[in-house]
């Protein structure tokens, strides 16, 4: 099985809609992944993931199954006086400790030592097992049991802070690290195998993170959407 997890194209957060390049980045996102095969299409039921969604579900000829869990949470903390997305931690202070957190510890340190981000991982780690269990994938320990090999790619439109995550969770990476270490861009892909090696258990693989090239093939360029405070230069 394949995971495709997408980022909804670019935004126009004050409309609840997305941007004239925000239309054609789902457009070329839509024919991208007409070729890779899809079987199922879920999406967030916001806007701006929805509007993403449905020219690919156009193009592969499959319903769009809405997830509320989808939405990413409404965490913020507040940061050289300013507040932002929890998923926005500076990395200088997260990485700061010595030792780094770990996946045991990075919920004992602040500003992630709170009840609200314990209760928010726990439900979205549940979600997102549930979701792996409809397809097959039995979630035990750190692995997945295999319950019915099968060959689904599933499509999940979501958002930045729902990719990372994903991340997290799948990649059993410290969440506190993978907040300020990873960016998914607006209409990118970022691709998952259950990678099996018997008959019993899957493990997921990360094959691309936040792979843009259908945008540089519809000659886009990919806007630093929801990057924090500073001004992004961009890297062509």
């Amino acid at each position: 099985m394949h995971l495709y997890l997408i980022r909804h194209a670019d935004p126009d957060y004050e409309r609840d809609t997305l941007t004239r390049q925000g239309f054609r980045e789902a457009r070329a996102l839509a024919g991208r992944m007409k070729r890779v095969g899809l079987t199922h299409v879920y999406s967030s039921p916001l806007s701006r993931a929805l509007l993403t969604a449905r020219p690919l579900a156009r193009r592969v000829r499959l319903p769009i199954a809405q997830e509320n869990w989808l939405v990413e949470p409404e965490l913020s903390i507040v940061q050289n006086g300013d507040r932002y997305m929890l998923w926005d931690a500076f990395g200088e202070d997260v990485r700061s400790r010595d030792p780094l957190p770990t996946q045991e510890s990075w919920d004992q340190v602040p500003p992630f030592d709170t009840l609200e981000v314990s209760e928010m991982w726990r439900v979205f780690r549940r979600n997102a097992d549930d979701l792996l269990s409809r397809h097959g994938f039995v979630r035990e320990s750190g692995r997945y049991r295999i319950r019915q090999a099968n060959g689904d790619r599933v499509a999940i439109v979501c958002h930045n802070g729902t990719i990372l995550l994903f991340l997290a969770h799948l990649l059993e990476l410290p969440l506190s690290l993978v907040y300020c270490g990873f960016y998914a861009w607006p209409a990118s892909v970022t691709v998952f195998l259950m990678e099996q090696h018997s008959a019993t258990w899957a493990v997921p693989r990360a094959l691309h993170v936040a792979d843009v090239s259908h945008h540089f093939a519809a000659r886009l360029e990919p806007q630093p959407r929801a990057f924090g405070r500073g001004r992004y230069q961009p890297f062509l």
